[in-house]
């Protein structure tokens, strides 16, 4: 059972990110198919760089009880992709929220326009 705490942990974590999103309606549950391409883009993008990286010698997979160790590849473990997304949906929720927070506190400072 120990062998899928990693996996387990990433697919709390993303439950948890979703449970954020869907409560402030930031990135999936806003518009759903831009948030899925800029997941999947950051993914397929950071898969490409542990590619090149493990094809030049640069990252090897580490060993670790808490870990399946099924592959996708040589060296690539399938926990891979679950911690990119992880981390691509960390980043969109942030910049989302932060964006937000800064249109309102925008448009709390502008200056009103009397009626006339």
């Amino acid at each position: 059972m120990i062998r899928f705490a990693y996996l387990g942990a990433l697919a709390v974590s993303l439950g948890g990110l979703a449970l954020l999103d869907h409560r402030f309606r930031l990135a999936f549950w806003a518009h759903g198919r831009r948030a899925a391409a800029c997941v999947l883009t950051g993914v397929v993008g950071f898969l490409a760089w542990d590619g090149a990286g493990l094809a030049l010698g640069i990252f090897a997979r580490g060993d670790s009880p808490h870990m399946t160790g099924l592959l996708l590849a040589p060296e690539l473990p399938v926990e891979e992709p679950f911690f990119l997304a992880l981390l691509c949906y960390t980043t969109l929720l942030v910049w989302l929220a932060l964006d937000r927070r800064g249109r309102s506190a925008r448009s709390a400072r502008a200056p009103r326009r009397a009626d006339r």
